[in-house]
């Protein structure tokens, strides 16, 4: 019953699994296990353990850094220290993710073989510490993206859900990096924004149709409002995954859910938005941020006229011919005020609530069409 309602709300799956709150704690090696996710359950959706070195390259580098001073996961078998990890983890309503090092593809096959795929595999292309560089994981694949290609289809081969946890503005282009992780397979970016904000994010999902996860400093509502906003899926919190602020953000996000709908709502493209905002905009009759996003996406007016024509047809949106296009469709979203919206919505004996959520499934259909169904499109 819990998890319907928490699907009803967010809407989330990961690894097709309901996901509670759009909220997840982030890997810290030596520190995030599966009790540090225990004591965090209440107020997240998902936890990655680790990092976790898993063969003889990168246990070997983690030796070095723990014998530095540097926390560190060491044990002798990896199959069973983690496997140890998922079964204390298993009876939660937490969704189970591994960051795992490997010094190469055949290694994450090798445990994803023995786990099973009960858990999120995340590849660790994050960790800068020179000794796991020198080993082959970490940063070293993002200036090896054919590399972090390969084991991302070594997971795949194994039939598991697959994250890529990465640092932004470290790969030459980060942009067509986060193709190649597409292209390769991958169903999660899991991305440190480091000092790039929501800008970065908002790339991101102007490029990729994967879920994204948005970390670094998100340790405010405010915060976190802004990654969703810009096209996030859910935040993460490493340092500052104290109870407390975890519950302040867990709360404000269900408040904000319940009054708004749409929890990851898009800023309308005129205010920047992401390519998900054109469920918001109007018909394309003026100069405005509109046309040259309908350029850089290789679709013409009269295709975008006609597509949120045919996707509201028979919804809730497809009504209001009082509104200044004739339709819901081509309204802007509940936070901006507009007294034909909002008249027209009461004659449709629909809620603001019930509106946005009618405009995230218009969204959704824009996302499916852009990025899987119309091979003339090109996402910007």
């Amino acid at each position: 019953m819990e998890a319907m309602r928490s699907y009803e709300r967010y809407g989330l799956l990961l690894n097709e699994r309901v996901v509670k709150t759009p909220i997840a704690v982030s890997a810290m090696a030596g520190i995030v296990d599966a009790e540090y996710a225990l004591e965090r359950a209440a107020h997240i959706g998902a936890a990655f353990l680790g990092g976790y070195s898993i063969d003889g390259p990168t246990m070997e580098a983690s030796r070095t850094l723990a014998a530095a001073g540097r926390p560190e996961f060491l044990y002798e078998d990896p199959v069973e220290a983690l496997a140890a990890q998922v079964s204390r983890m298993a009876p939660s309503d937490v969704v189970c993710g591994l960051n795992l090092r490997a010094g190469s593809p055949d290694s994450l096959a090798v445990i994803a073989s023995q786990i099973g795929d009960s858990v999120i595999y995340e590849i660790d292309a994050h960790c800068r510490q020179e000794p796991l560089v020198r080993a082959r994981c970490g940063e070293y694949l993002l200036h090896h993206p054919d590399l972090l290609g390969e084991y991302i289809r070594a997971l795949k081969r194994e039939e598991v859900s697959v994250s890529v946890k990465m640092r932004a503005g470290v790969s030459a282009d980060d942009l067509l990096l986060v193709k190649k992780i597409w292209g390769a397979g991958a169903d999660i970016i899991h991305v440190d924004l480091m000092d790039f904000g929501y800008q970065k994010v908002r790339q991101i999902r102007n490029n990729s149709p994967l879920f994204v996860i948005a970390n670094n400093s998100v340790n405010t509502f405010e915060k976190m409002k802004d990654m969703l906003s810009h096209g996030a899926d859910m935040v993460s919190l490493a340092r500052q995954s104290d109870e407390r602020t975890l519950a302040g953000l867990d709360a404000a996000i269900s408040r904000f859910t319940d009054e708004h709908g749409w929890y990851n709502a898009p800023k309308q493209l005129c205010r920047g938005g992401d390519i998900r905002s054109l469920a918001f905009c109007c018909m394309p009759v003026k100069n405005c941020p509109l046309i040259p996003m309908l350029e850089k996406i290789g679709l013409s007016r009269e295709d975008y006229l006609s597509f949120k024509q045919n996707a509201v047809a028979g919804t809730p949106l497809d009504f209001g011919s009082q509104t200044c296009f004739g339709s819901l469709a081509w309204c802007c979203k509940d936070s901006s005020p507009c007294m034909f919206r909002e008249m027209t919505l009461r004659q449709a004996g629909l809620s603001n609530r019930e509106y946005m959520r009618q405009k995230k499934q218009l969204a959704d259909k824009i996302m499916q069409h852009l990025f899987y169904e119309d091979a003339a499109t090109h996402p910007c």
